[in-house]
Formats: C-alpha cells, structure tokens, sequence
C-alpha cells in the first residue's frame, strides 16, 4: 500500500491515550491513599468496611460509564464519548478537593469510574476505526500502558505527597485530555454508518495520508461494503446474544474476562499496601508501590511492541501460564507463613520472594492479557455489536469486579491470603488452557478478514443479504453513488 508516513495516527493515538492515563492514576489512587485512611492520616476516620466500599464503589461507576458510552457511541460518535468522558472525572476531583467526608469520596469514586467505563470501553474501539492493520494492535495497546502510566504517576508520587496535596495534582489531568481530543476526528466507520461519505473520505486521507488517490477510493469502497453489510443486521443486546455469527467471539472475550479478573489482578492494584503489611515483607511501602507501577508501565510499552510482532495468541496463552507460576510462588511463602506457622523472624529473608511473586504476575499478565483484553473485543465484534458487545462485557466485569474487590477481605479472613492466591494461581493456569484451545490469531488481519474467520459461513450469508437488498434498491431506482443513508 502505498501511503505516505502515519503522522496523524500516533497523534491521534497520543491525544485518546491522555485519557487513558486520567483514567489510570483515579483508578490507582486507592493504592496509595487507602494506607493513609487505614492509618488515620487525614481528618476522615476510616474503618475497615468504609475502606472496602470506597475501592469498590469505582464498579458501579464503571459499570455506569460503559452503559452510558454504548448509548452515546451510536447516537453522537466515538469523539463525542472520549470528550463526554472528561466531565463526571472532573466533577468526582472537584469534589474530593473541596470536601472531606467518607461519603463524598463514595460519590467521587463512582464519578471517576463512570469515566473510567466510557474510556475503556470506546478508546479501544475508536483506535481500531482509525488504524492500518499492520499498527492497529500496537495502536491500541498503546492506550493500555498509557494507563500504565496513570498507574505508575500516582504510585510514585502518592506515597510522598499528603491526601490532600494529591487530589489538587489530580485536578489538571481530565482537563487536558479534553483538550487534546477536541482536535481528534471522528472515525471513518462512524462517518460511513451514518452516510456521510464525504466525512469518512476526508478522514481517511488525513490518518493515511495516501500518494494514490486510487487506494484511497479502493479502501473506501471495501469499508462502505463492510459498513452497509454489518448494519443490515440489528445492533441491539437480543441480536449479540441470539445471532449465532457472535457466539465465538462471544465466548472468547467472556472467557478472557472472566479469567483475566479471577487472577486477582485489579485486588493486588488496591489492596498492595494492606497485602505488604499482611505478609509481613520487609520493604518500605513507598518503594514497593514505586517498583509495582515501574514495571507495569514498562511491561505496558513493551506490550504494545509485541502485539503486532509476537501474536495475540500466544501472549495470551504464555503470560496466563507464566502468571498463575508466578501468583503460585507468592502463594506458597503465604503458605510458610499462614499454614507451616513458621516463624517472622524465620521468614525474614524469604520475605522478598512473595514480593517477586506479585511483580512477576505484573510484568506477564501487562505483557499479554491485561493489555489483550480491551483490543480483543474491538477486533471480533462487528461494527453494528460492537459497542453492545464492548458494554456488555465492561458491565459484566464491573459486577464481578465490585464482588471480588469488596469480598477481598472476607475471603482473605476466611482462606488467608495462601487460599486467595492458591486460586488466584488456578484460574491463570486455566486461562493458559482456555486461550490455546479457543483462540485464534487475529495479527495482521483486516477486521473483515477477522469477521470472516471468526462468522464462517454466517459472514456469507451476511453478504448474500447484502447483495439481495442492494438488488432491490436498484430495482427500485433508488440506489446512491456517493452517500449512504443512516442505517
């Protein structure tokens, strides 16, 4: 293909991935603030179920977020949900900069997530609308280590800084991310379902900046037949969970969520502070969250680089395997500690082992299916269910991360922290065998080519139809040279 440089793509991809690092550092904030209410270091006094809500109410919220963007996606496009995001994140920081009260940090968490849900949920979508196929998973991983960043960001600065110090640092960062994306454009797929050709040629010259104006039409053409093919059908939830041409894709992102949740990766994220104190490991807190956040930013850059290279698969199926050794190896100094009764000072020297059994997990789950798991979806779905199916599945881990966040505590009295991790480490050798029997590899592919893979036979009946209604239109006299109409 002979296109000029893709300038306009990493810009674009820069300004989407600001708001992925907003999301990020409100999303790491507990990290480093719940040890400064469990330690009774603001005016609040915190108790231990108050702790337990304020990591996750952000569920609901996202869960809020990403049902709001399936509505606002189809009804004012991508652009006006990456900008739409920005405000609940800027009222929630208002709030906790400007009030001292348990419940308002409630209402501030449930506001950050309901931008965090509108974030993940149309960033990996829009990136895969504006990208080449040959960058599209680099692309959209991109956003992911940016989260990364986030992460990182309020890890290291956190520790150092008061409660309230923090919440007036975080205040700058939706603001500017707003600003950034109000220059984006919106995508062509977008432009296309809502018949403005015009637009969507416009667009596709500024992103791929083509030396042929040949290509150009050629590409623009193949997309307007994928457009009009994919919106013959239904767009609604029945049609995703009815439609047999969704049901593979259905079940490969289901079973990716669900594992990628039950190895325990969003409970390490906010309760590392109060874990480094359970296990009794010998390390300043302020250096362990800085490490923790170094290295998922790093493995999150370094993810982006392998995605294209390596293949969705077998990061998918190594970094599950490689992380349920790895949650097994802290689990087995929790279970030195907690069953074998061996003695602190015993185990002193031993304490950094489950340190490097928690880092470890880190480093493999952000190098594969941390990252993996919000460009899958964007890649398997159609345009007509994908922003749906985005929601459907981003609600579905909202509840079930909201369940594994606020019965992290229960279950660690109940089971000790060798039972969470023993099953934190089952379910990443699980997701290992999951992802090498039922996923494909999508490196490289069209997300036409990724249709036809993944629908078979259900894709040529899609195109049967297709063809039959654009008979029909011309019987009629009806068809259009240049414009589709809104479907």
């Amino acid at each position: 293909m002979s296109q000029g440089n893709r300038k306009a793509q990493y810009l674009v991809t820069f300004a989407v991935c600001l708001a992925s690092v907003t999301t990020g550092v409100s999303l790491s904030w507990t990290t480093p603030v719940l040890p400064k209410l469990s330690d009774n270091e603001t005016s609040m006094h915190i108790t231990k179920g108050e702790i337990s809500w304020i990591a996750a109410i952000g569920s609901p919220g996202f869960m809020a977020g990403s049902l709001a963007s399936r509505f606002v996606s189809d009804r004012f496009g991508r652009r006006a949900t990456i900008l739409g995001s920005a405000v609940p994140v800027i009222l929630g920081t208002i709030l906790v900069v400007l009030f001292s009260n348990v419940w308002l940090l409630y209402l501030t968490r449930f506001l950050w997530g309901i931008g965090t849900g509108m974030v993940v949920t149309i960033s990996t979508i829009y990136l895969a609308e504006i990208s080449d196929k040959e960058i599209r998973g680099a692309l959209s991983v991109s956003s992911r280590f940016m989260f990364n960043l986030g992460n990182f960001l309020v890890m290291a600065v956190g520790p150092f800084v008061s409660f309230y110090t923090l919440n007036y640092m975080l205040l700058a960062l939706p603001i500017m991310y707003f600003i950034a994306c109000w220059f984006i454009p919106e995508t062509p797929y977008y432009s296309l379902k809502e018949g403005k050709v015009d637009q969507a040629r416009k667009v596709l010259m500024k992103l791929r900046n083509y030396s042929d104006e040949k290509e150009l039409e050629d590409e623009l053409t193949l997309m307007r037949q994928d457009v009009k093919k994919e919106t013959l059908r239904s767009g609604s939830l029945k049609e995703l969970l009815t439609g047999k041409q969704y049901r593979r894709a259905l079940v490969i992102c289901a079973g990716i969520k669900i594992t990628q949740m039950l190895t325990g990766s969003i409970v390490i994220q906010h309760y590392l502070g109060l874990i480094m104190k359970d296990s009794k490991i010998q390390m300043d807190l302020p250096t362990a969250f800085i490490i923790f956040g170094a290295v998922r930013f790093i493995s999150g850059v370094m993810s982006s680089l392998l995605a294209d290279r390596v293949g969705r698969r077998p990061l998918l199926i190594y970094s599950y395997v490689g992380t349920g050794l790895s949650l097994g190896l802290a689990g087995a100094y929790f279970f030195c500690l907690e069953v074998l009764l061996f003695s602190e000072e015993k185990l002193a020297p031993y304490g950094i082992i489950a340190f490097v059994g928690i880092i470890l997990s880190v480093i493999l789950s952000t190098l594969g299916f941390n990252s993996l798991i919000y460009l899958l979806p964007a890649e398997l779905f159609p345009l007509n269910v994908k922003s749906v199916a985005m929601t459907t599945l981003n609600i579905f881990g909202g509840f079930s991360n909201f369940g594994i966040i606020k019965l992290y505590q229960q279950g660690r009295d109940w089971l000790g922290l060798f039972g969470v991790f023993t099953i934190f480490a089952s379910v990443g050798l699980a997701g290992g065998v999951f992802s090498y029997f039922f996923v494909p590899e999508t490196k490289g592919k069209s997300l036409r080519e990724i249709l036809v893979l993944l629908q078979g036979s259900a894709y040529d009946e899609a195109a049967e139809n297709l063809n039959k209604a654009t008979r029909e239109v011309d019987v009629n006299g009806e068809s259009e040279a240049t414009e589709l109409k809104p479907v």
